[in-house]
């Protein structure tokens, strides 16, 4: 049990905190027209935070992370999505329209989306080393295959869960006043996210 609930806790306290993925993912629960179709960017979040925790326990991302070129392209990259989907999430339309009025994100869209948000965030990338990838050295075997499996699974249930909350969500509000400003909100964060990466390539 140990590695389980260490593992739980762990995932949970790294995943938990208001960023630009959680956010990316609630608001495509609310604007796309079905779960089935929003799925496309929880999917994409998962599938990546599980190759982020099976390289962070294996030690390949340590390798990665040591050449700067490399991060500061990264964060580069990152930086110019990050604007993009702010400037996207700001000008959105509110769920006020109906679904067929509303211009939702392509599945092709949200797949990179969720991959820049995932994939191009250094600081996630060193969350998930520094803090999953070290503490998984106190584990071998069996309870190192637990201790990994049981951060996945907590990746997966949590950005589902989001996808799912942002459903019921846009159920609720039917104003659209609610989903108007969160979109304002999510659009600020991002840029300040932006900011925040941008000021660590000086």
């Amino acid at each position: 049990m140990e590695p389980f609930i260490h593992g739980l806790l762990l995932a949970l306290g790294l995943i938990l905190p208001l960023g630009v993925q959680n956010i990316f993912i609630f608001n495509q629960g609310a604007i796309q027209p079905s779960f089935k179709k929003a799925l496309h960017s929880s999917l994409t979040a998962s599938i990546c935070d599980t190759l982020l925790i099976l390289l962070a326990i294996l030690g390949v991302s340590m390798i990665v992370m040591q050449y700067d070129w490399l991060r500061f392209t990264l964060i580069g990259i990152g930086v110019v999505f990050l604007i993009y989907m702010g400037i996207v999430a700001w000008f959105a339309k509110s769920s006020t329209l109906s679904d067929a009025q509303i211009v939702q994100m392509s599945t092709k869209k949200q797949i990179i989306f969720a991959l820049s948000v995932s994939l191009l965030n250094p600081h996630a990338i060193l969350d998930t080393i520094g803090v999953i990838g070290s503490s998984s050295l106190v584990y071998t075997g069996a309870e190192k295959v637990i201790f990994t499996a049981t951060c996945i699974i907590v990746s997966w249930s949590w950005f589902h869960g989001l996808c799912f909350a942002g459903r019921m969500l846009k159920k609720i509000d039917t104003s659209g006043k609610f989903l108007g400003a969160l979109n304002k909100v999510s659009a600020i964060i991002i840029w300040f996210t932006a900011i925040y990466m941008s000021l660590s390539l000086l």
